[in-house]
């Protein structure tokens, strides 16, 4: 039967992904998710329509099960382009718009909350906080020749136009999934996530 195979994650459950299905509206299946246990609804990466749903999610958890963190639960330690990349050769439609729509209107006031969360959780990128100066090289990790360098503070220079790492990064691997960009970067040799927690771990 086909239906709707979706990834997604959740602020308060950093480093988690959740892999799941549907045949339903996708609505009433987000809403479902948004329990009273689970503080801050659920964000969508991506999600497609397949052929098959539950083929497509029992290979999801086949090939991720050493990832898996609880049998009984959908929920995998992997970054959530793993699953999408999966995810991409099995469908048949591109869902994610609306899904994310739908998953926007679960807790509107909630909005606000999720944002102050993530602030408050992660200190804003400053690349000479982190020991970094400007025209230092960065270079990324799947393509050993393609480089970018510091343009300021927050942003780096890439063939001569200025991006958020974030943004050059989605540019790079043509997605427009949330991506963190720093995992993908590197300087010196030391992954630019690294060099982050080295200068913002809190004590």
């Amino acid at each position: 039967m086909d239906g709707t195979v979706y990834v997604l994650t959740n602020p308060a459950m950093p480093d988690l992904v959740k892999i799941g299905k549907t045949t339903r509206d996708v609505s009433l299946r987000l809403s479902d998710l948004y329990t009273t246990g689970v503080p801050l609804p659920f964000e969508c990466e991506y999600a497609a329509k397949v052929k098959d749903v539950d083929q497509t999610e029992k290979a999801f958890h086949l090939g991720f099960k050493k990832d898996r963190v609880n049998i009984k639960r959908e929920f995998f330690k992997i970054d959530p382009e793993q699953a999408i990349a999966f995810l991409k050769l099995l469908e048949i439609e591109d869902m994610t718009p609306s899904v994310r729509k739908e998953a926007d209107s679960v807790d509107i006031e909630a909005k606000a909350s999720v944002e102050k969360f993530k602030k408050d959780r992660l200190p804003v990128v400053n690349y000479f906080e982190m020991g970094l100066e400007i025209g230092d090289v960065l270079t990324y990790e799947l393509e050993q020749n393609i480089t970018c360098t510091v343009k300021n503070q927050r942003k780096v220079e890439y063939q001569g136009e200025d991006y958020y790492l974030s943004g050059l990064t989605q540019k790079l691997m043509n997605t427009d999934s949330r991506i963190r960009g720093s995992k993908y970067w590197y300087h010196k040799g030391r992954n630019l996530v690294e060099i982050y927690n080295a200068t913002y771990a809190k004590d």
